[in-house]
């Protein structure tokens, strides 16, 4: 693959990815480099294509409308067993919780609770104090309950690029049978 960007550009690049320690939106890299947005995708796509061919521990991956420097899943364990999970992996009642949001959304506290069949507020709480969902707006209901979304970090949680790559839902329910 030719390389039409300068070294000092991919330089650059690999610098803002590699501070930022999360996704990076286009217009911000382009912002930065004095790019366009289209030219920081064909420079993203150059530095990743020579991570790949040099099999580096580390990748960039188009994640949540963005870009990002993230650990090579093969060498996931190692990055594990030196930094040792600061949180708790989720309960099981937070990924359903997490699943209702992220296929329903805008959703209220009362539907996710009607779906799941039990109370949800501390769960939710939890949701929203890791960032993988936030307030949305508000419902034009008797009441106004509160709407929730997912947010970047949860696509970022999943490594995904947008709410389109989450599997059809009767693809996820049939993955539960």
């Amino acid at each position: 693959m030719p390389l039409f960007f300068s070294e000092d550009k991919r330089a650059a690049l690999e610098c803002l990815l590699f501070v930022a320690g999360g996704p990076v939106p286009v217009s911000t890299l382009a912002a930065c480099l004095g790019l366009s947005s289209d030219d920081v995708v064909e420079l993203a796509a150059e530095l990743k294509t020579l991570y790949d061919e040099e099999g580096r521990g580390l990748q960039i991956r188009e994640v949540a409308g963005g870009y990002q420097m993230c650990t090579r899943p093969q060498f996931a364990n190692y990055v594990e067993a030196f930094l040792q999970p600061e949180l708790p992996a989720l309960s099981m009642a937070a990924l359903e919780t997490l699943a209702i949001i992220a296929y329903r959304q805008p959703v209220t506290r009362a539907e996710i609770e009607n779906i799941r069949g039990v109370k949800v507020d501390g769960v939710l709480n939890t949701l929203l104090s890791r960032g993988l969902v936030q307030e949305a707006g508000r419902k034009d209901a008797p009441g106004r309950p509160i709407l929730y979304a997912t947010t970047p970090r949860f696509l970022e949680f999943l490594g995904l690029k947008d709410l389109s790559e989450l599997p059809p839902l009767d693809e996820a329910a049939a993955g539960q049978e």
